[in-house]
């Protein structure tokens, strides 16, 4: 059987289908909210951040405060003498005198001890003695000369002689020399070896003596580090007694020891009451030339894309870029950075999250930890 529909049923059914199409659009929840916005005026200062705003991604950040800082080496070293010299018999004999104790003092080229030799002092005399008559013989032999009463041959034999007779009296006397040792510098006796009357032979060891003031630390540099040190260099001494003494480098060594690859140096230090010994454990201090740094904490250190040490800055623009740094030291207080450019913010928080070139909303960093 076929159905019916009067007009105003047909006309009921279209226009809620079309309703219903109206309601999917999603369209009438909006109506009058986009009258209403553009109606509202701009936000005012201090106003809620616009939707723009709120896309932009927040990052702390602080103002650089450059510093002049001169990077520590710290080496360990050893304390020793100036000079060290061990005193050696210069020929045998019997020991006459020793004029050293062990632990006593002594000047420079002063007798430290004398070996008998009573022949050798006569040889001396009879050196001279012969030495005297050639020379009259030879002041006679040319007044001879002059006058014709003798040949020349005869003179040449006269001068000869006395030649002869000096040589002959410098050998007795360097025998003679040799009966005494002498201190070749000021210094400590830190060791005697013989006693009084003992036999010596030449070469026999002595004595010891030490220079202790300076005093030197003798240490080495690593390669990195030894084209920052060069003689002059004020350096810091803690000792292993705990005295703390200010130095001067006095020798860098240009060749590098074969099997450490390090560059030994010497520091004095004045030691004028000879406190320091030569031993004794040190700690030094070198400290580099002065550069112009930054000092960071080190979580602000970031990585290029190229995987380059640096740190992410901001613009007086607000807008985020990569700068490479040169880190020359690491303290307690943070990290040391050199090649920080000028007139820029280092973002602290959130360096990670943005890009270069993308604008970013910047807060101090000193003002959100106090809160604010």
């Amino acid at each position: 059987m076929a159905l019916h529909f009067k007009g105003h049923k047909i006309t009921a059914i279209l226009v809620l289908v079309a309703a219903a199409a109206w309601v999917g659009t999603g369209k009438f929840s909006s109506v009058g909210s986009e009258e209403a916005h553009a109606a509202q005026p701009a936000p005012a200062a201090g106003a809620a951040p616009t939707d723009t705003e709120q896309a932009l991604r927040t990052v702390a950040a602080i103002t650089p405060n450059f510093v002049e800082h001169a990077r520590e080496i710290r080496i360990s070293g050893v304390t020793g003498a100036d000079k060290r010299a061990v005193l050696a018999a210069r020929t045998d004999g019997v020991i006459a005198e020793l004029g050293i104790a062990q632990g006593g003092e002594v000047a420079a080229d002063e007798a430290v001890m004398s070996i008998e030799g009573a022949d050798i002092t006569a040889a001396v005399r009879t050196a001279e003695a012969t030495l005297a008559q050639r020379a009259q013989e030879l002041e006679v032999a040319e007044k001879l000369f002059k006058t014709g009463n003798t040949a020349e041959l005869q003179l040449i034999k006269v001068r000869a002689e006395k030649a002869a007779a000096e040589a002959a009296l410098s050998q007795a006397e360097a025998a003679a020399d040799r009966l005494n040792l002498y201190a070749p510098f000021a210094g400590v006796i830190d060791k005697v070896e013989v006693e009084l009357g003992e036999w010596v032979q030449t070469g026999t060891p002595i004595a010891t003596v030490l220079a202790l003031d300076p005093i030197v630390v003798r240490a080495e540099v690593s390669e990195v580090d030894i084209g920052f040190v060069g003689v002059g260099d004020k350096a810091d001494i803690r000792l292993v007694s705990g005295n703390r003494l200010d130095g001067v480098v006095r020798h860098v060594a240009r060749e590098a020891s074969a099997q450490t690859r390090t560059f030994p140096v010497e520091i004095a230090l004045p030691n004028p009451d000879r406190a320091v010994p030569s031993g004794m454990t040190a700690e030094v201090s070198l400290y580099t030339r002065p550069e112009r740094a930054v000092v960071v904490p080190r979580s602000v250190i970031t990585l290029s894309a190229e995987g380059e040490l640096g740190l992410r800055v901001v613009g007086p623009d607000d807008i985020a870029a990569f700068a490479s740094v040169e880190l020359i030291d690491d303290t307690p207080e943070g990290l040391v950075l050199a090649g920080i450019p000028d007139g820029v913010r280092i973002v602290v928080s959130g360096q990670d999250f943005v890009r270069d070139g993308e604008k970013v909303r910047v807060k101090d960093a000193k003002l959100l930890a106090a809160g604010e």
